[in-house]
């Protein structure tokens, strides 16, 4: 089922978002404006992501994994000149023969929650954002998750102009309770990424995405480019961005031969 909604979402974005780019969104914000706003992570503005990973050729059996990941960001004001933002990120997996020849897993993984404080207003174009990750045991099946509760720092730091962005993302969990037979969690997450976006909304980005597990010894880096554009569905403004994932490093058993990204984001006024 989730494989079928990923494919569902990437021939949508494929084939849906080039018209309409132009169009003026009803945030109060210009098209080129409110790319660049979903282009920083600690932006005042409520908006909900759907993430869709497919990824291909994995491990020995050449397994393939379909991750659904609903990611929404809130943001609340905590004074004149500080924010506080909060990212939710709950993976939904669908992999076969990944775990041995013909198995098969569907379920929720683990929720990840961030929370950033960051200034209400930036200077020249320099914004950053820091506070703590905490990783839930939400997973449905065993195969899915680390059945551990994890907590840890996370920061990100930023340059913005006109049109353009880049900047870093990063945090490290460790396990503090949980399942005693499962292994301990000691995990950095490090997140370089850039967008260019034109005035009619469309845009070309990307990221790189590290995990480096320290317990196992083992680093994970994909390159994830992407096309974006923001529009329009009905009343609602949407980004909408697709793009490979190109697996530059990873352990034999769980690294992809290839992927694709397929995103949609829905918009609320901040």
């Amino acid at each position: 089922m989730t494989k079928r909604i990923g494919f569902i979402l990437s021939a949508t974005i494929v084939f849906g978002f080039l018209p309409g780019l132009s169009a003026q969104e009803k945030t109060g914000a210009s098209a080129q404006e409110l790319a660049d706003k979903l282009a920083n992570p600690v932006a005042n503005m409520i908006s909900v992501p759907f993430q869709n990973n497919s990824d291909w050729g994995i491990g020995p059996h050449n397994g393939s994994k379909n991750t659904l990941n609903i990611q929404p960001v809130v943001p609340m004001k905590l004074s004149s000149t500080l924010n506080l933002i909060t990212r939710y990120i709950l993976p939904v997996v669908d992999q076969r023969d990944i775990t041995g020849e013909g198995t098969h897993q569907f379920g929720l993984s683990d929720l990840t929650v961030s929370a950033w404080v960051a200034p209400a207003n930036s200077k020249n174009g320099l914004i950053w954002g820091a506070g703590p990750v905490l990783l839930i045991p939400t997973a449905t099946n065993d195969y899915l998750g680390t059945k551990k509760f994890g907590v840890g720092p996370t920061a990100l730091v930023l340059k913005q102009a006109k049109g353009l962005t880049f900047g870093f993302l990063a945090n490290q969990i460790w396990s503090v309770a949980g399942d005693e037979d499962r292994g301990p969690v000691n995990q950095l997450f490090f997140q370089p990424f850039f967008a260019h976006n034109f005035p009619t909304g469309a845009g070309l980005g990307g990221n790189f995405e590290l995990t480096q597990n320290w317990d196992a010894s083992t680093t994970t880096l994909l390159f994830n480019p992407t096309i974006s554009g923001v529009t329009k569905m009905g009343k609602q403004p949407i980004q909408m961005a697709i793009g490979p994932r190109i697996p530059l490093a990873g352990p034999d058993a769980s690294k992809p031969k290839f992927g694709i990204r397929a995103v949609i984001i829905f918009v609320f006024a901040g």
